[in-house]
């Protein structure tokens, strides 16, 4: 009947905003703000959440070969030790992670 299983496209674009550039403009004036009068400004890069504890999260690393690392077939919230939001903190004005 011409039927089969397909996934989303993404083709429909929304509209641009108008004010697209102005939430730049006032974080830029706030760091000069703060940076003349001597205050820490910091920039911080953050990821998906993660489970803590032994749950699979993407990515690899390095195990000795035919070891792989073990982790739970199930990633039940429950389970969990907590939700970490990794990536890192970066120091404008010291210019340092």
């Amino acid at each position: 009947m011409g039927y089969s299983l397909q996934p989303n496209r993404k083709v429909h674009e929304g509209g641009q905003q108008p004010d697209r550039d102005a939430q730049f403009a006032y974080i830029s004036e706030e760091v000069e703000r703060f940076q003349s009068c001597g205050q820490p400004v910091i920039s911080v890069d953050t990821k998906k959440k993660e489970l803590v504890g032994l749950f699979r999260q993407g990515g690899r690393e390095w195990q000795p070969t035919t070891t792989p690392q073990g982790v739970r077939v199930y990633d039940f919230i429950d389970d969990a030790e907590g939700k970490a939001i990794p990536y890192g903190v970066y120091d404008l004005g010291a210019n340092s992670g």
